[in-house]
């Protein structure tokens, strides 16, 4: 029986589609980029411009050319950091109650994501 790749995945996510992440560790360690896309079962995320493979493509009869394309692939989201743009730096997510509502605020600015 083979062992699971996967030993830890979080309950939640502490990024979302669309905010900006620095890269904590890893070959693209100190690049920002975009979140794409968010894998909650896995506990990774794409980030746009970062873990970027190159993938050959047999020629098909819809691209009968075929070729090499490069597109960014899933990062464990714990190799991220949300950051701050108005601080220009990395931060950690807090969460607060505001009216009956659960928001996310930045540690560092303490401004809402």
């Amino acid at each position: 029986m083979a062992k699971p790749k996967i030993k830890f995945i979080p309950k939640s996510l502490h990024v979302k589609t669309g905010d900006m992440v620095y890269v904590i560790s890893g070959k693209d360690k100190g690049k920002t980029g975009k979140v794409v896309k968010v894998f909650p079962n896995k506990g990774k995320v794409v980030v746009e411009g970062i873990n970027v493979v190159t993938k050959h493509i047999k020629p098909t009869p819809m691209n009968p050319q075929g070729g090499v394309v490069t597109k960014p692939a899933p990062i464990f989201s714990s190799k991220v950091m949300l950051f701050d743009e108005e601080a220009g730096k990395p931060t950690k997510v807090g969460y607060r109650m505001v009216d009956g509502k659960k928001e996310r605020y930045s540690k560092v600015s303490g401004k809402v994501l």
